[in-house]
């Protein structure tokens, strides 16, 4: 079963959140760290993508934990 690799703008909208935001919340320095957020993957030397399955199970994690 193939995994598709969303690229950002998928990513936020996805998740609803912003570039800036996605980035904040990769950022071990920022305030908006979530160390649960998933890692971007190297696509190529400027490009990057999300696996869709961990940005779905991220999503899955934020809605029942929100109950």
């Amino acid at each position: 079963m193939a995994n598709p690799i969303l690229r950002r703008p998928n990513v936020e909208c996805a998740t609803g959140l912003s570039r800036s935001s996605i980035y904040a919340k990769l950022d071990p320095s920022s305030p908006y760290y979530d160390a649960s957020f998933p890692k971007p993957i190297k696509l190529g030397k400027r490009a990057v993508g999300w696996r869709e399955a961990d940005i779905s199970a991220w999503l899955e994690s934020r809605t029942t934990g929100a109950a």
